[in-house]
């Protein structure tokens, strides 16, 4: 297994281009199902889940080839809508892949998805949604089998505003017929993103990133050109381990109004913040001050995916902060590995009661996630000493080569398969 093997205490310096958003890519990717012929992506970031999902794709039929940071679907060839269970349970994301293939095939075979082990993630709210576009849904065992002689539009309203339900509904009803009106819709960016691409293809989609998203059915899309916004947690991340290591780091390619909830906590901490069009400097000569509490919500208050990595930067702030988690309830694993390097976390239910120490020490510590992952790298890079952070594989689903981002900016930080001796190169 690999490690990630980090001497601490460097000031992070220097600056850096966001790579494209994960969660972006992914409907995206799974989108271009919807039309025939030959898709470009660009700015697709080179991680575990879109390997993941470029082999899906590939197993349904699709031609795919990756370029850098552009990747090509040709989705002519396409000769099952059929997911193989064993890539289903590799990413909870393959669940985006009902919505398109049922739309353009009619029918559409799959398994419960797999993922990081966070919390319940229930699919219910995907299901109700594409039967009300009128789906048969009919679920044996672990298998879920979906069909439909044409999808027509409906006024759906989500129990709640989940991202991948608004996205999965929101694929379907591109092709189905009439208007669809997605009510309590999520309101993330990646959405808005998705809604762009689809449009771009020739859909009729308005009022993404608002409650309400109306879709009006056409019959048939096209192949088009599209680059995926940037990542806004590896840039809420980067922004955290600059303040943690005291640094200073300007991010560049990033979309500042997708980082306010994430910008207004750090500057309340006493971080130094400075936008200009698509670029941010983060500095922070001084020790952060604790903050009473945050709450994590949906899209645009504070995210689930960045509490993680706040809880570091408040393990290290003057005074005592809360984190009320309201999103996942499994999201306070990594809380014992912060202990572990120092911290002082306490967890009652669903809140986090971080009282600031002045400085973390390195340890072994392990990935449970993909978010918790990230954070205790951002801990190595602060902590006085040497830490390990193994199960490197959770944090490679979402963070291109995370070593070789913060070596760019001065940290010591290597990859190794299981002992130092051991170092992969590339």
């Amino acid at each position: 297994m690999e490690k990630l093997v980090i001497e601490g205490g460097r000031p992070l310096q220097g600056r850096i281009r966001v790579h494209g958003s994960k969660n972006a890519a992914l409907p995206i990717l799974a989108a271009s199902i919807l039309a025939l012929g030959k898709h470009v992506i660009s700015n697709v970031p080179n991680l575990l889940d879109i390997d993941v999902m470029l082999s899906i794709l590939s197993a349904l039929g699709c031609r795919t080839e990756r370029h850098n940071d552009h990747v090509v679907i040709d989705t002519s060839h396409i000769k099952t809508s059929h997911i193989p269970e064993e890539l289903m349970g590799q990413m909870r994301s393959s669940i985006f892949l009902m919505g398109p293939l049922l739309a353009r095939f009619g029918h559409v075979t799959v398994t419960q998805p797999g993922g990081c082990a966070i919390g319940e993630r229930k699919i219910d709210l995907h299901l109700r949604g594409l039967e009300a576009l009128g789906a048969n849904i009919r679920i044996d065992g672990g298998t879920i089998h979906c069909s439909a002689e044409r999808l027509r539009g409906a006024d759906i309203m989500l129990d709640l505003p989940s991202v991948g339900a608004t996205e999965n509904i929101l694929m379907a009803a591109v092709l189905a017929e009439g208007r669809t009106i997605i009510r309590n819709a999520a309101r993330e960016p990646e959405i808005e993103d998705l809604q762009n691409y689809l449009n771009a293809m020739g859909a009729k989609v308005s009022g993404a990133g608002t409650s309400t998203i109306t879709i009006d059915g056409v019959e048939s899309l096209r192949c088009c050109q599209y680059a995926v916004i940037p990542d806004r947690i590896v840039a809420g991340t980067l922004m955290v381990a600059a303040a943690v290591t005291r640094g200073d780091v300007t991010l560049t390619g990033v979309c500042p109004e997708h980082l306010a909830a994430i910008t207004h906590v750090l500057r309340q901490a006493g971080v130094q913040i400075d936008i200009s069009d698509d670029i941010m400097r983060i500095s922070c000569p001084a020790r952060t001050r604790a903050i009473d509490r945050i709450v994590t919500q949906p899209y645009p208050a504070f995210p689930t995916d960045m509490q993680p990595q706040l809880m570091v930067l408040f393990s290290l702030s003057y005074g005592t902060s809360i984190i009320k988690e309201t999103i996942f309830e499994g999201r306070f694993k990594h809380v014992d590995e912060l202990n572990r390097m120092g911290a002082d976390i306490r967890v009652d239910m669903h809140s986090a009661f971080v009282r600031g120490v002045p400085r973390l020490y390195g340890a072994t510590v392990e990935a449970t996630d993909l978010r918790a992952g990230a954070a205790l790298v951002i801990a190595g890079l602060a902590a006085v000493g040497t830490t390990n952070v193994e199960q490197v594989h959770h944090i490679d689903r979402g963070y291109d080569r995370i070593e070789d981002m913060f070596a760019r900016l001065g940290a010591r930080i290597e990859r190794y398969a299981s002992a130092p001796a051991e170092r992969i190169i590339g």
